[in-house]
């Protein structure tokens, strides 16, 4: 089988995690890959969607497309599958409104689709509306990257932890207040932020971190609490919550929103708590703060549950759909 993967940028974590690390998998299970970023220049973008003509199917990774696009690469494309870990149907500045081009763009695409694979069930329901072949593959991750689990170093410090991109530290810096407040009462507490952009607090000692993924399992692992802010909105409700899955992998306790997947992860894993409200965030905070048995536990019921989403058992379900969807 063949297949013509096409990504705006095959860099992002996005497609590492639901691209790049599955082509092993692929060519194990006897299909061809073919990655090509998509060109910016629209004369460019056509001849390359004419060369699907020679491959079993397309799978286009979150690429939405517009009128002239669609049309050329379904016409010489025999079969198109679409792939998306986030509510790309609506703008982050106007989440609550179906009259963006972020929606026109979306449909579009995904009714003309044999099949959308959705990071989660928040996603399939939108696909739902628009394409009948909606299954769900979660994001997943190396797990093997985070083992074994190493000792964290003794230390009388509790160390909170954050990791994520320039684009989603505003979701962390909301916290701000509540952060602020902590390290003014408890000199024991620090935070790690691992990303490629930081901010400063003045009451709470940071350790900024820059990510790389040779160094972001080790970088977990040294703390002690894992942190997941989001606020509620239909975009971030299409969240994947990939971080957390992280924070289980190195074994450590979580505080998320419970937005989207969040709260299914903490409740179902019992390895977390879910906070809301800044008193919620702080309490939540203090409480696990002041109780490493309790952090040990769920550190412990985090990594069990993590296991199921472990990038090979993740590939297997997304060949077997792609077979699928070639062999219908």
């Amino acid at each position: 089988m063949r297949l013509l993967i096409l990504v705006n940028n095959p860099n992002r974590a996005s497609f590492r995690l639901r691209g790049t690390d599955f082509l092993a998998h692929f060519r194990q299970a006897g299909i061809v890959c073919d990655v090509r970023k998509l060109p910016r220049k629209s004369l460019e973008r056509w001849r390359l969607f004419m060369t699907a003509k020679n491959h079993d199917a397309v799978l286009l990774h979150r690429k939405c497309l517009n009128f002239f696009d669609a049309k050329i690469l379904f016409r010489h494309a025999r079969k198109v599958i679409f792939d998306h870990d986030d509510a790309i149907m609506y703008s982050t500045s106007r989440p609550e409104s179906d009259h963006t081009s972020h929606f026109r763009l979306y449909k579009r695409t995904v009714q003309r689709c044999e099949c959308v694979i959705s990071g989660n069930e928040y996603l399939a329901e939108h696909a739902r509306r628009f394409c009948a072949n909606v299954p769900v593959v979660p994001t997943g991750l190396e797990i093997g990257s985070y083992l074994p689990r190493i000792d964290r170093p003794s230390s009388e410090r509790v160390r909170l932890v954050w990791i994520g991109s320039e684009s989603t530290l505003p979701y962390l810096k909301q916290l701000a207040p509540v952060l602020e407040e902590i390290g003014k009462n408890d000199k024991r507490v620090i935070l790690r932020i691992i990303a490629d952009r930081f901010f400063d607090l003045r009451e709470l000692p940071l350790e900024k971190c820059h990510w790389s993924l040779e160094t972001q399992a080790t970088d977990l692992q040294a703390c002690d609490i894992g942190l997941a802010p989001l606020p509620y909105n239909r975009f971030t409700r299409g969240k994947c919550g990939f971080k957390i899955l992280q924070y289980f992998a190195a074994s450590l306790p979580v505080i998320a929103s419970p937005v989207g997947v969040n709260e299914k992860f903490v409740t179902d894993s019992d390895a977390g708590v879910l906070a809301s409200t800044p008193q919620q965030w702080k309490e939540a905070i203090q409480k696990l703060g002041a109780d490493p048995t309790a952090r040990d536990q769920m550190g412990l019921n985090g990594n069990r549950y993590v296991r199921d989403y472990d990038v090979s058992v993740i590939a297997e379900k997304f060949c077997q759909i792609i077979k699928n969807t070639i062999s219908a």
